[in-house]
């Protein structure tokens, strides 16, 4: 599986905290940011979603402060679902019934254990379809 993350000056640290956790499983393309400098987080959140909407990577993860500006600036690309998780069960909903695309954290908002409890529950659940798919098709339709 490859996995795009981005983020930016507040989610850096995070960031590189999670490619190192995830490198051994899998493939990881970093979007930048590549230091705690400030910067902005939609060019961030962009170029992770494009890269998942591009089918580049099977997935996206981005961080930022607080999660939230980064994620809205995610879900402005065609086809991504990004969503803002800040617990395990956010996570494992996320991915059941909305398929999310893209995970954002809140680097400001949880503990790096919490991250990563979250982070491996949006990794291992699945997409359950059915009656959530004819909603997700709604949504694509806006």
């Amino acid at each position: 599986m490859k996995i795009a993350i981005g983020a930016d000056h507040a989610g850096f640290d995070i960031k590189e905290s999670i490619k190192q956790y995830l490198s051994s499983s899998y493939t990881i393309i970093d979007c930048g940011t590549d230091s705690i400098e400030s910067v902005d987080y939609p060019k961030f959140g962009h170029l992770v979603a494009k890269a998942v909407s591009d089918k580049d990577v099977d997935a996206g993860i981005v961080v930022c402060g607080s999660g939230i500006g980064i994620s809205i600036a995610a879900n402005k690309v065609k086809g991504v679902r990004a969503a803002l998780c800040t617990s395990v069960e956010h996570a494992k909903m996320s991915k059941r019934h909305n398929n999310a695309n893209v995970l954002a954290l809140g680097a400001r908002m949880n503990t790096y254990d919490d991250i990563i409890m979250i982070l491996n529950a949006w990794l291992e659940s699945s997409f359950e379809g059915g009656r959530h798919q004819d909603r997700i098709e709604k949504i694509e339709i806006i």
